[in-house]
């Protein structure tokens, strides 16, 4: 709501098709609302799948896409393996660095599964900053540690992360290097922002993503996936667990049981949060 009173956010506005190579398409999100053009953008991005076998789309000039796992169940929904990713402000430093000149940059990849897609949502930062703030509000340590707080020290305190903006990579290097990646491919191929020219805003706005699809809804495709993807998750659930009682999980399999005691038992709403919008 603030963004949108700011006029970051366009709620007119509609992507706009800029050009077409062959499978990729390039859109202008003309600033409109986030979460809808990520939704136009990968359904645009099946269809192609649909008559080619995979579709890409890239989008420039967009806002925040809200939670990316949505995108990958759109696609997995339709029968299709998914890849989406964001760049974003920057808000994570370089490996080496304690100058935040990254973007965070989530990647989502999903497959689909009769009993449950797998769908891996990850920030490039080893807790994203929504994690942190959930930690801080309910005033618990990370699990693990998380970042640096103002000091340099590594910490497990979520407030002391945001505090400093310097959250740690995921595989320290190897993060590091695929949130640069990710934010040069989604700025060439969307001909959009860069996280270092998102960066010169005074807020997060004007971002670049990418959408891909694989078509392997066919049925001859679809019964070796199907006998395929059962296997590796047979095998995963049988692997042996570190804790007597643990149980191993594949990537979206918990937000799938969450999702299920949300719809049986109903959503948990942070207090702070309701109380705001009641007082709009």
């Amino acid at each position: 709501m603030e963004y949108i009173e700011k006029g970051y956010v366009d709620i007119h506005a509609r992507p706009e098709k800029i050009e077409q190579f062959g499978v990729l398409e390039r859109w202008d999100g003309h600033l409109g609302t986030g979460n809808l053009s990520a939704h136009f953008c990968m359904e645009r991005a099946i269809e192609i799948a649909r008559k080619s076998g995979m579709g890409c789309v890239a989008l420039r000039n967009t806002n925040h896409w809200m939670r990316p796992g949505a995108y990958a169940w759109q696609a997995a929904d339709a029968g299709c393996i998914a890849m989406c990713w964001t760049n974003t402000q920057p808000n994570m430093p370089a490996w080496g660095s304690k100058e935040r000149i990254l973007g965070n940059n989530p990647l989502v990849i999903a497959v689909p599964r009769k009993e449950g897609h797998i769908v891996l949502d990850m920030a490039m930062s080893l807790y994203s900053y929504g994690k942190l703030e959930s930690y801080r509000r309910r005033k618990e340590l990370l699990p693990f540690e998380g970042g640096f707080d103002e000091n340099g020290n590594l910490t497990r305190d979520a407030g002391a992360i945001e505090k400093s903006w310097r959250p740690l990579s995921i595989g320290y290097w190897k993060g590091s290097g695929l949130s640069l990646i990710l934010d040069l491919t989604a700025a060439l191929l969307s001909g959009g922002q860069t996280t270092k020219q998102i960066g010169k805003h005074k807020d997060e706005y004007s971002l670049s993503q990418v959408f891909i699809a694989f078509d392997i809804s066919r049925k001859s495709q679809k019964q070796f996936a199907d006998r395929i993807v059962d296997e590796v998750i047979e095998n995963l659930h049988a692997a042996a667990p570190v804790s007597k009682d643990g149980k191993i999980y594949y990537p979206g399999e918990r937000t799938l049981l969450t999702r299920r005691d949300n719809l049986e038992n109903g959503i948990p709403v942070d207090t702070f949060y309701w109380e705001k919008i009641l007082g709009m």
